[in-house]
């Protein structure tokens, strides 16, 4: 009963630091607002006996991943966001598109999936097994996003210099 009331209030924190990571007008205040969400969501995986993924969220995605956010929101020197009305063929076609989506994905989830009841932290196993998929099984996808995380990185930084002279940082000397 008690796994079950500590679930369900880091469940609720989470949804609630996602909520206030959508409202939040400051690149900054959104970015804490995730890191809110991906404590919350580590303590959920400590309580589903999936302690070397919980400290991964922490260490990787907590701490490491969301210092280069906030890194790229301070070299992009980003302000107060404005706001807009938002596109009328959008909201016609955006919000039922979306709700259909998202109809489809809960019903390919719930009747098709051909899987079974697993216990708690029976899967994926010992940290052994875990490091041997992601660098063996899974090595292709691990390196693709390091490569896009540093694509990305390069054109912040590509960007922070086109802003600051009006046109391609300039050499002095």
């Amino acid at each position: 009963m008690l796994h079950l009331t500590i679930f369900l209030i880091f469940g609720a924190v989470c949804v609630a630091g996602a909520v206030n990571l959508l409202v939040q007008r400051h690149p900054i205040n959104s970015a804490l607002s995730l890191i809110v969400v991906m404590a919350s969501l580590a303590v959920e995986y400590l309580l589903l006996g999936a302690e070397f993924v919980a400290a991964v969220q922490v260490i990787i995605y907590a701490g490491a991943i969301m210092v280069l956010f906030v890194f790229v929101i301070m070299l992009l020197n980003a302000g107060e966001e404005e706001r807009t009305k938002g596109s009328r063929v959008a909201m016609i076609f955006g919000i039922p598109g979306m709700l259909v989506g998202s109809g489809l994905v809960a019903w390919v989830l719930l009747e098709r999936s051909g899987t079974h009841a697993v216990e708690a932290g029976a899967l994926p196993g010992p940290p052994k097994t875990i490091a041997w998929l992601l660098f063996h099984e899974f090595l292709l996808p691990f390196e693709v996003t390091s490569v896009l995380v540093l694509i990305a990185i390069m054109g912040a930084v590509v960007l922070a210099g086109h802003s600051d002279s009006g046109g391609p940082a300039k050499k002095e000397g």
